[in-house]
C-alpha cells in the first residue's frame, strides 16, 4: 500500500497477544509480535498492508504475549529485531535472529526517517521499555504494561499526537473477579499494570493541544469490558476533540492517518 503519511493501527491488544502497527513513507515497522506470525500477516493484510514492508521489529519486554512471533517474522522476512540486551538474554524461545540491534533506555536511535525513544517502565520483567516514535510533526507515545506511570513516563509522553495508553482493568472487577488473590495484587502493584482510573488521570496531565488520538489497550479480557475503560477515560479528556479508540485483541483497530 503506497502511502506518503504516519499510519497507527493496533493489530492485536491484549494478555492474548500484542502487536502495534506503525508506518510513513512506504516504510513500515511493529511494536512487539506477540502473535504466531501468520496471524501477524493475516491481520497486516486485513488492514492492506503486506509483511514485506515491515524494516523492524521492536521489542518492549520478553514476556510472550509481546514476542510469539518475533523471531518467525524476522527469519522469514529478513526483519531486524530492535531489542535490549537484558530483555534478548531473557528470551529463550525466539529461535535464531540474525539481524539483533540493541538498544539502551534514554538513548534514542532512528529507524529511516522515525527516531525512536526508549525509557524505563516500571513492569515485572527484566529490561521493560515505553516508546515515543517521531516523524515530522507527529509524536507516538506508547505505554503499556507499566504498573505506575512515573515523572520520567510522563515526560516522555508530552506532547504526543497520538497516545497508546494502557488501560488494562476496572479496579473493582478486578478485586471482585476471579483471579487468585496473588495475581490481583500483582496487576494493581507498581510493577503490574495501569487502570482505567489511572489511564484517566495520567491523559488528564497530558492532554495538550497537539493529541489528537488516544487508543486504549492492553485491556483485561475478564477484569474489563471497552465500555467500562472508554467511559472512565473519556472523563479525562474534559469534552476536547480527542478521538478515543481501543484495542481490540481478536481483529485489528482502525488503521489512523495522520
Amino acid at each position: 500500500m503506497k502511502n506518503n503519511s504516519f499510519f497507527v493501527c493496533p493489530l492485536a491488544s491484549g494478555s492474548r497477544g500484542n502487536c502495534l502497527f506503525v508506518s510513513c513513507n512506504d516504510f513500515s515497522i511493529l511494536i512487539d509480535a506477540g502473535l504466531s506470525g501468520i496471524e501477524i500477516q493475516r491481520r497486516l493484510n486485513a488492514v492492506h498492508f503486506e509483511p514485506e514492508s515491515l524494516k523492524a521489529i521492536i521489542i518492549t519486554h520478553e514476556h510472550s504475549d509481546h514476542v510469539k512471533g518475533a523471531g518467525i517474522l524476522s527469519r522469514r522476512y529478513n526483519i531486524p529485531v530492535y531489542i535490549t540486551q537484558k530483555t534478548w538474554n531473557a528470551c529463550s524461545n525466539l529461535g535464531e535472529i540474525k539481524n539483533l540491534q540493541f538498544f539502551e533506555c534514554g538513548r534514542s536511535f532512528k529507524i529511516n526517517q522515525i527516531k525512536i525513544n526508549p525509557f524505563s517502565i516500571s513492569h515485572d520483567a527484566i529490561d521493560p521499555v515505553g516508546l515515543t516514535l517521531e516523524f515530522e510533526t507527529h509524536k507516538l507515545g506508547i505505554a503499556t504494561d507499566l504498573g505506575i506511570a512515573t515523572s520520567l513516563v510522563k515526560d516522555h509522553l508530552q506532547n504526543s499526537t497520538v497516545l497508546y495508553l494502557e488501560s488494562n482493568h476496572d479496579p473493582e472487577m478486578l478485586i471482585n473477579g476471579s483471579y487468585p488473590w496473588h495475581l490481583k495484587q500483582r496487576i494493581k502493584g507498581r510493577t503490574g499494570h495501569l487502570s482505567n482510573i489511572d489511564a484517566r488521570d495520567l491523559l488528564k496531565e497530558l492532554k495538550a493541544d497537539n493529541l489528537k488520538h488516544v487508543i486504549l489497550a492492553h485491556l483485561s479480557e475478564e477484569n474489563n469490558c471497552p465500555e467500562k475503560a472508554a467511559a472512565e477515560v473519556f472523563k479525562g479528556l474534559n469534552g476536547s476533540n480527542i478521538t478515543l479508540h481501543v484495542a481490540k485483541p481478536d481483529q485489528p483497530g482502525k488503521l489512523i492517518k495522520l
